[in-house]
Order: C-alpha cells, then sequence, then structure tokens
C-alpha cells in the first residue's frame, strides 16, 4: 500500500521521483514488522519468495542500478552460482543488518541523484545482457522511474506473503508503524 506521497515544490523532479521511490522502499520495509526472522524467512505460498529475502533483493537491486547509473563496479554483484541468494538471508545475515544495508544505499542513491547528476536527462550505459537492447542508454529520470516500477512491484508481493503469513494488510502495518492507537 502506498502511503501519501507528498507534493513536489514547483519544478523539483527529482524530489517528486525520490519521494516515490521512498514509499515503496517503506512498503517493503513494513511488511516484516514485528516478525522474526523465522517468520520473515518464511514462504507462506507456493512460490520461494520470502518477506527477509523481498527485502534483501529490494536493496541490492537498488545498489544495482545505482552502480551502473554511476559506471561503478558493484560491490554485491552476483554471479550466475549465487544469484539465488540475492533472494533469502545467508549465514549471518540478519533482518536488522538488510534493513542497515538498504539505508545506506537509499542515502547514497539519494545523494548521487540531488548532488552528482548534472541533469536528469544524462545517460548511462546498460551493461551486455540478453534483455537489454544492444548499446542502450538510460537517463537518470527513466533510472528512479524503474526503481519505483520494481520496487513497487516488489512490494506487492510482500503484501500478500505478509497477508498469508499472518493475515496482517498493508494497510494495518502502516497504521502500526505510525502508532496509530487501537493498532499493534
Amino acid at each position: 500500500m502506498v502511503t501519501h506521497v507528498p507534493a513536489e515544490a514547483p519544478g523539483d523532479e527529482r524530489g517528486a521521483l525520490l519521494a516515490f521511490v521512498e514509499a515503496q522502499r517503506g512498503a517493503i520495509r513494513r511488511s516484516v514488522l514485528g516478525l522474526t526472522e523465522e517468520q520473515a524467512a518464511s514462504r507462506p505460498a507456493a512460490s520461494e519468495l520470502s518477506l527477509s529475502g523481498l527485502l534483501k533483493h529490494a536493496a541490492e537491486m537498488e545498489l544495482n542500478w545505482l552502480r551502473m547509473a554511476q559506471q561503478r563496479p558493484n560491490e554485491r554483484e552476483r554471479s550466475v552460482e549465487d544469484r539465488a541468494d540475492s533472494f533469502r538471508l545467508v549465514e549471518g545475515e540478519t533482518i536488522p543488518q538488510t534493513l542497515e544495508f538498504w539505508a545506506k544505499v537509499a542515502a547514497e542513491t539519494e545523494s548521487f541523484i540531488r548532488n552528482d547528476v548534472d541533469s536528469m536527462n544524462n545517460t548511462f550505459p546498460l551493461p551486455p545482457a540478453p534483455w537489454f537492447p544492444e548499446d542502450e542508454r538510460c537517463s537518470m529520470r527513466w533510472l528512479l522511474v524503474h526503481l519505483v516500477e520494481e520496487t513497487a512491484r516488489h512490494a506487492g508481493h510482500a503484501d500478500l506473503l505478509r497477508e498469508a503469513l499472518d493475515g496482517r494488510k498493508a494497510l494495518d502495518l502502516v497504521m502500526e508503524e505510525a502508532g496509530y492507537p487501537g493498532r499493534s
């Protein structure tokens, strides 16, 4: 569930897009609210997805796109052999550590867009891959819209998993996080 995203200041395209990315991040973060590590790692549906795995994947996905836009190597780049580990917490990883990692990535994304990008029309190359057109470039605007799209897709998955796990709906979690009376 998307909470209200405040209107940007006139002409603040960056701020508006960053606010929508953050709203979708919040939906995924809330999906693990009040759960144990074991509950968040469980798979209450036929899918292999878990809430903690979605949390980790969303954080690593954002880092991957950020590094592509920055044209820097991704320190958490996955290989074919360990790609599945981006969808689950592995030995020693915890939800608090994953949330802290994602908060750092989010802060770096915001700083990069606000301070290092001269124009939202600036582009970066996509890497060679069968799913990308050859020699394709994307703008910073496209990057942020794509982060909204990708994060929202996973927020929807998280909503379904959480409701299947314990019946809690997205609005329940929004109200709980806000400390709304009568919710726990």
